[in-house]
């Protein structure tokens, strides 16, 4: 079989991510022969502000991939509730459904319950709700940014089309671990709490799995700020989840259908 030239292959890459439908087609390639392809379906629209248009097509259509790789666009919006650890240090049950976070911080000994939408909620520390409106308000915008923070650790494959979000084909290359990969650099305009950060995460040939990711400060730094690994994955719910990250484990991940009676109302642990 003859190797289509790059040009022509990102090109129905790019026809791929957008098809609604499976389907067989024939093309010419390069060369004026007639070539037979079936285009495969993802399913995965960008969210409204993702920069499609300065986009490489190829890592648009790796995203995609890495999407389908995980358990796909439905399963992902299917997932309610997630639980995890972060580092050890506190614990996040997010409501993906209505848009709810608590986070535990035991070092502190507070809990934070926040309603996203409205940035309404509730704190207490030492088992006792602040009354404080200065204090909560500050509490809960700390809360958000810890979400946004410790969710990207856990989900950020599943994100590569968020508002915002640009994405480059850096190249081929290969992790620390030996894994061939593609590589694709993700940057941001005016979104989220550091618009200034880039990541690049190396994508594996063969099950399209984000195998490692490099964390820029910012986006014109020469050189990473660390590079760490993205293995381990698991099945939790209908959805692949990571939690390996070298010396910074995600561990305890849970996918729920609900969140625990009573989680944005009380301190009182979890019972999950």
């Amino acid at each position: 079989m003859k190797k289509l030239p790059l040009l022509t292959l990102i090109a129905l890459l790019a026809l791929a991510s957008c098809k609604s439908s499976n389907s067989n087609s024939e093309f010419s390639d390069d060369f004026g022969d007639k070539v037979k392809t079936e285009v495969v379906v993802y399913n995965n629209p960008p969210a409204e502000g993702f920069n499609a248009e300065e986009s490489s097509p190829f890592a648009v259509v790796l995203a995609d991939q890495v999407m389908h790789a995980m358990g796909g666009r439905e399963a992902w919006d299917k997932t309610n509730v997630l639980y995890w650890n972060f580092f050890g240090a506190r614990t996040l049950l997010w409501d993906k459904e209505n848009n709810r976070v608590r986070i535990d911080i035991p070092g502190k000994e507070m809990v934070m319950a926040l309603n996203m939408d409205d940035m309404s909620g509730k704190v207490w520390q030492g088992g006792e709700e602040l009354q404080n409106a200065d204090s909560v308000t500050k509490y809960l915008e700390q809360g958000k940014r810890i979400w946004i923070n410790d969710s990207y650790w856990l989900v950020m494959p599943f994100k590569m089309k968020d508002s915002g979000v640009t994405l480059f084909y850096v190249g081929e290359d290969t992790t620390m671990a030996g894994v061939k990969a593609d590589v694709v650099r993700m940057t941001f305009d005016n979104v989220g709490v550091t618009p200034d950060n880039a990541y690049e995460v190396w994508i594996d040939y063969d099950n399209k799995l984000v195998q490692q990711w490099a964390y820029y400060s910012k986006a014109e730094n020469p050189e990473p700020n660390f590079v760490l690994p993205w293995t381990d994955y698991k099945e939790y719910g209908k959805i692949l989840l990571s939690g390996e990250r070298g010396e910074r484990d995600l561990t305890d991940i849970q996918v729920l259908k609900k969140a625990p009676k009573g989680a944005f109302e009380s301190p009182e642990p979890l019972q999950l």
